[in-house]
């Protein structure tokens, strides 16, 4: 499946967001706690932090710097100060334990970290263990004129920029379009964290990609956008950072997504037009009294990805804001965007058409190529498939074929061309044989009135392989008998859960989705 007509203008992203600077100089660009940044003034203190990290912090074209920061706007400057200056972003998420900080920065050789000093006692039990010679230290209210104060060894955030104005002018980025611009490390699931090398190219590719899809229903420069998901997540990086950016959009950052209350109020003096979130998030906020409140007149696009959208969210967002969701397709292999749903044919329970010059295959076991209608792996060819894992050849090579990556998820393409997402190659639960793909089971036990959240997992059985085990949270009386009738009338009886566990909440990643992983260590 092939869609072509993409054309890059740019060499690196440096001059990607450059222009972007350049164009809409006045408009707002960010806005959070409070406070709005324009694009110059994002341009200015990106500029000068990044005169700072090229003249001051000893470090060169190339250098690894992590970003370990919530979504507040010193994210966006950080993030662009790093690529104008010539560096590979190595994105962190703060609620990392040391462990996994350890882990992530000895694996890429980080020599800067930016970080907030909230988390600075997490990097100070692993400093030693790492190749971290910089660290800039900020906190959540540091622009809006409570700077902290860096500790002896550290440099604030703040300070630097402020240095900067007086270094000489930046060395604009030599970077090529094959260089490393970000390493996006996988969650781990399937084992130690890997990084998956970004080039320049496959977010400028994913960029123009994305926006080729955006431009049908939006305006340039005039269009406000929510922005819950982290941006240390590739799909809020390329998505909110590039492609809305250079559309000289305004992002509206959500530091603490799961505060809703706070969520509702940041959002509440916004006539937005666009936002992006996953299950939890939609039934969450469909939820809030005050969030049904809003005026959504403005509403035009909703963004859903890195997780299964179920039926359930999907028409409980749409009942409550009006505007039908329009999900897609990705991974951090992928910069991450592979598949998006067209405007204005969103179809429930896919995941639309491949993107421009996106090749996407269904192969079975033996990396062959599928019956048309039939599900296997989906595989991908095109601009925004990664270089490979960082320093990880073995691992790259079990992923990559014949210019395809694997993505290790199952699918089908219907004959519409739009292609369904059955679940992950790993969640799969085999019962007495047969396939039982947790999605399809989560869907039918979210379309029950008073079940909030389902996950559902495999678990050692003698008589059937495996038996499957669903994890709810529910609203309000329900017994397992009921749930189970419920089940039987809309799944085959192998599908059927045999053991339903009730939780005040199930297990979550920062971006909100439901670690399956976590359930699967409970007792049957």
């Amino acid at each position: 499946m092939n869609n072509p007509g993409l054309n890059l203008e740019f060499e690196n992203l440096a001059q990607f967001i450059e222009k972007g600077f350049d164009r809409f100089a006045d408009l707002p660009a960010f806005h959070c706690l409070g406070q709005t940044l324009t694009y110059a003034e994002i341009e200015e203190k990106s500029r000068c932090l990044a005169q700072w990290l090229q003249h001051e912090a000893g470090l060169k074209a190339g250098d690894r710097i992590a970003i370990q920061l919530p979504n507040i706007s010193q994210y966006p400057i950080a993030a662009y100060a790093a690529l104008r200056a010539g560096l590979v972003i190595v994105n962190t998420n703060p609620l990392y334990t040391p462990r996994e900080m350890q882990h992530q920065f000895s694996d890429s050789g980080a020599r800067a970290l930016v970080i907030l000093a909230d988390f600075l006692d997490k990097f100070e039990a692993i400093r030693a263990d790492t190749t971290i010679e910089q660290v800039l230290v900020t906190g959540a209210a540091d622009l809006l004129g409570s700077p902290v104060n860096a500790p002896a060894g550290y440099q604030s955030l703040v300070g630097a920029i402020e240095r900067g104005r007086e270094l000489p002018a930046l060395e604009r980025s030599q970077a090529r379009p094959d260089d490393i611009a970000v390493l996006q490390y996988t969650g781990g699931t399937t084992g130690v964290a890997k990084g998956a090398c970004l080039t320049h190219t496959n977010l400028l590719a994913n960029a123009a990609q994305v926006f080729q899809r955006l431009e049908q229903c939006t305006e340039e420069g005039r269009e406000t956008f929510v922005c819950p998901l982290p941006l240390y997540h590739i799909y809020a990086f390329t998505v909110n950072m590039l492609t809305l950016f250079s559309w000289g959009a305004m992002n509206v950052l959500i530091p603490n997504p799961r505060d809703l209350d706070s969520f509702v109020k940041a959002i509440e003096p916004f006539p937005f037009s666009g936002f992006a979130g996953i299950n939890t998030l939609f039934v969450g906020l469909c939820r809030h009294p005050e969030f049904k409140a809003l005026d959504f007149s403005n509403l035009k696009v909703t963004f859903s990805g890195g997780t299964a959208l179920t039926s359930a969210a999907a028409d409980l967002w749409e009942s409550v804001t009006g505007c039908r969701v329009t999900e897609g397709w990705g991974l951090s292999e992928t910069s991450p965007v592979i598949t998006l749903n067209e405007f204005g044919a969103q179809e429930i329970g896919t995941v639309g058409t491949p993107l421009a010059d996106t090749e996407v295959q269904v192969w079975d076991s033996e990396g062959r190529p599928v019956v048309p209608g039939e599900s296997g792996e989906l595989v991908v060819r095109g601009p925004q498939v990664m270089a490979g894992y960082w320093q990880r050849p073995a691992a790259t090579a079990e992923v990559m074929q014949d210019g395809f990556f694997r993505t290790g998820d199952v699918g089908l393409v219907q004959e519409n061309g739009n292609i369904r997402i059955v679940d992950r190659l790993k969640d799969m639960i085999i019962v007495s044989g047969f396939n039982v793909y947790p999605n399809e089971v989560e869907d039918v036990l979210c379309r029950h009135p008073q079940i909030v959240e389902a996950a559902v997992v495999g678990s050692p059985c003698d008589k059937t392989g495996e038996a499957v085990n669903a994890h709810l949270v529910v609203d309000g009386e329900l017994d397992e008998a009921a749930i189970i009738a419920f089940c039987r009338e809309q799944l085959t009886a192998y599908k059927v859960p045999k053991h339903i566990h009730f939780h005040s909440e199930l297990p979550k990643s920062t971006v909100g989705k439901i670690l399956r992983r976590e359930l699967r260590t409970e007792p049957a």
